[in-house]
């Protein structure tokens, strides 16, 4: 089922920011990129997520690090997360559900834990671009790039990677950010998405961030 307009307006306004009479991305910055973090809110308790970790945890440490230099050029963020066919569900309370509660994946929330001025999406599907607002949301932010970190490589990422080329946009994905059960399928996905999406796959360390205003 697609997004009612009320659903839009509560998915694209920043996390944990009141429903108020002008919040909306008219009052944030433009920029030329935007930092994509994939399903990293999760509690990690499906078949074989033990073989993520300690993979998945480095990623998350590495992912913390571009957040804060994104926060730093003032790139906005998008927590991309699946809804884990929870139609009840919403996002402040996955994010609680893995701080406070005992599960695999509360050490990756702690760290990328988001803020007031970071933006999320719900998806019910791999794509990010599935039945969701985001691309009005990249739109409404004059964004250029994708800059895509998260699980899984070889599936959610590649999903909407495809999708943002379809799209237009331009995609870089670290490679050092983007980890998959399967070690030598995440590398598959990465050759791919640089041969056929056109995709930067550098180390993260190497990212320069391009901000309009």
């Amino acid at each position: 089922m697609l997004p009612t307009s009320s659903s839009r307006k509560e998915l694209e306004r920043p996390f944990g920011m009141p429903d108020r009479q002008g919040d909306s991305t008219r009052d944030a910055p433009a920029s030329a990129d935007v930092l994509l973090i994939i399903d990293m809110i999760n509690t990690f308790d499906f078949p074989d997520a033990d073989k993520l970790f300690p993979a998945i945890l480095q990623a998350a440490e590495r992912i913390a690090r571009l957040k804060q230099r994104a926060a730093a050029a003032r790139i906005p963020v998008i927590y991309l997360n699946d809804n884990f066919g929870k139609w009840r569900h919403d996002f402040g309370a996955l994010v609680a559900q893995c701080i406070a509660g005992p599960c695999r994946g509360r050490p990756i929330a702690q760290l990328l834990r988001p803020n007031d001025q970071d933006y999320f999406v719900l998806k019910p599907k791999h794509s990010g671009f599935y039945a969701t607002p985001l691309e009005l949301l990249l739109r409404s932010l004059h964004v250029q790039r994708l800059i895509m970190t998260g699980v899984a490589g070889d599936n959610c990422v590649l999903f909407t990677a495809a999708d943002g080329y379809m799209r237009e946009f331009t995609l870089c994905v670290p490679e050092d950010c983007v980890v998959s059960i399967d070690a030598e399928g995440n590398r598959d996905a990465l050759r791919q998405m640089r041969a056929n999406l056109q995709a930067d796959v550098g180390p993260s360390e190497d990212i320069h961030f391009l901000a309009l205003s």
